[in-house]
């Protein structure tokens, strides 16, 4: 590389920092103002209007327990993403197989697609105490739990994704004679990978949910636990406290798929040819 090609590069390289953090700090600054200035109305409702301890806590006294209880809530947060990761891999698994049979034998799309709509609406809540009455207090129920929660938005997504595909490259595979395994594998699924990673982000949240479902139902430790064993000490503070790590918890997870997106876009250019 030239003199000439070493500075032109190094001077790209600084001229892109500050435009990339710009833009990221652009994205950034409204949610954290907003969420600061509700923190801040929160603290002041809290004090002017003499609201007991015991109904709500104070944004001060929540940290104050986040900060002495800090062991302990670490100990559960690591047990809930634990839950959260494993059964969303598996859900990630499940929801991909279930769409790509679904396209792939059209006999199956009119015998399973309509059963697996029908047990998307029977509520979640009360399948946790049965799934702990089969698997019992492991942690089995709750991944059985998120697996049944997050592989919908995946499975329907990937789905409506595949049949999105182009009707004339369709038509174009199929005249050179291309099985439709092979159709699949080149046209439907690049096309649906937009689609797939939008339910995935909506599938991490719904794990989070599952998992601090499942964690009320029956659980010695995780962030579900704790808010439960908070709720019976009446202590407020520790509750709220675990409600902001869960919260804090799906934020993370839910910016984690989308850098993982970015990632897969950077890396496969070719593969992401619309946005969901």
């Amino acid at each position: 590389m030239t003199a000439l090609a070493e500075a032109r590069t190094t001077g790209q390289a600084t001229i892109r920092k500050p435009r990339s953090f710009a833009r990221w700090w652009s994205a950034a600054w409204p949610p954290l103002l907003l969420a600061a200035l509700a923190v801040v109305l929160w603290q002041l409702a809290v004090d002017v209007f003499g609201i007991s301890s015991y109904v709500i806590a104070k944004p001060t006294d929540i940290l104050a327990e986040m900060v002495t209880g800090w062991q302990v809530l670490l100990e559960a947060t690591w047990v809930t993403t634990q839950e959260v990761v494993i059964g969303f891999v598996i859900s990630i698994v499940v929801g991909m197989a279930i769409a790509l049979l679904v396209v792939r034998f059209r006999f199956l799309e009119r015998a399973v697609y309509p059963l697996v709509v029908l047990f998307q609406v029977v509520p979640k809540v009360a399948l946790a105490p049965i799934f702990i009455l089969w698997f019992g207090y492991t942690m089995t129920p709750k991944l059985v739990l998120i697996v049944v929660i997050a592989f919908f938005p995946i499975t329907i997504n990937m789905v409506l994704g595949m049949k999105r595909a182009d009707e004339d490259l369709l038509l174009l595979m199929r005249s050179v004679g291309s099985s439709r395994t092979e159709i699949l594998a080149r046209i439907q699924v690049p096309t649906a990978l937009p689609y797939l990673f939008a339910g995935l982000r909506i599938a991490i949240t719904l794990a989070v949910i599952g998992a601090v479902v499942a964690e009320f139902a029956g659980s010695q430790a995780g962030l579900g636990h704790q808010i439960q064993f908070a709720s019976t000490q009446l202590d407020t503070a520790q509750m709220f406290a675990a409600l902001v790590i869960v919260s804090l918890l799906g934020l993370v997870l839910y910016y984690l798929v989308g850098l993982v997106e970015f990632l897969f876009r950077r890396r496969f250019p070719h593969l992401a040819l619309a946005d969901a």
